[in-house]
């Protein structure tokens, strides 16, 4: 049953880290942006489930910025 959820992650991960070198061109500011775009695609009516990937990849480059880190795949 582990692997399977493992697997189920892994599908998930590499879009995620596709994306990474877009936002990670981004400037702060824009970066920043990110949320109110994400709130007002929400408030549109976009799912949610289409929404994650960024979602995550934006949350990973602001935590490299501020903290230094980047999350564990």
């Amino acid at each position: 049953a582990n692997d399977r959820a493992l697997k189920a992650f892994t599908r998930q991960i590499e879009p995620i880290n596709a994306l990474e070198p877009r936002f990670a061109a981004m400037s702060d500011a824009e970066l920043k942006e990110q949320t109110a775009l994400f709130r007002q695609k929400l408030a549109e009516g976009t799912p949610l489930n289409s929404l994650t990937h960024d979602a995550f990849a934006v949350v990973r480059e602001a935590t490299k910025r501020v903290l230094g880190q980047r999350h564990y795949d």
